[in-house]
């Protein structure tokens, strides 16, 4: 049987457990590009204001069979669109990311959209060619979470 993923408008009672999520030293090497202190709790709750109160960014919050398991996020970045998203990492291998994340791309209308990933983080590059996108370049640029400048693929999704 498959897990019933669901994606829906982020709720005050989310924000402990993104919190939470934020605070795994394994996942925050893995994203590489976080919170310069992702215990900081009021840069935390300024954060998630204004994403929630942005109307040019789309938040969602992501619960499998009824449990928050992360989120996923459309923002814009000057005239793009780019995605993000953070899955917890007991949750991880699942599946979870992929689905979430192709859930989001079918309620924005807009193409292409974009993405950035760790040249290393190979599961968020997995994750993102699965849902179609393809490498458009590299960058690099700070990552707070490793604490030094991080080489990055660029991605697009145009379908």
């Amino acid at each position: 049987m498959t897990a019933e993923l669901r994606l829906r408008p982020v709720r005050d009672d989310d924000l402990p457990e993104f919190y939470r999520h934020q605070l795994d030293p394994e996942a925050i090497r893995m994203a590489a590009f976080t919170a310069d202190d992702p215990a900081d709790r009021r840069a935390f709750a300024d954060h998630w204001r204004r994403v929630r109160t942005d109307p040019g960014i789309v938040s969602r919050t992501v619960t499998v069979d009824g449990q928050v398991v992360g989120h996923v996020l459309a923002f814009p970045v000057g005239e793009q669109t780019e995605v993000s998203y953070w899955i917890d990492r007991r949750h991880w291998g699942q599946g979870y990311a992929t689905r979430a994340l192709g859930s989001l791309l079918r309620e924005l209308p807009q193409r292409p959209v974009h993405a950035r990933a760790a040249k290393d983080n190979l599961g968020s590059l997995a994750v993102l060619r699965k849902c179609g996108f393809v490498i458009r370049g590299e960058d690099h640029a700070y990552a707070a979470g490793r604490g030094g400048d991080v080489e990055e693929y660029v991605l697009e999704l145009n379908a």
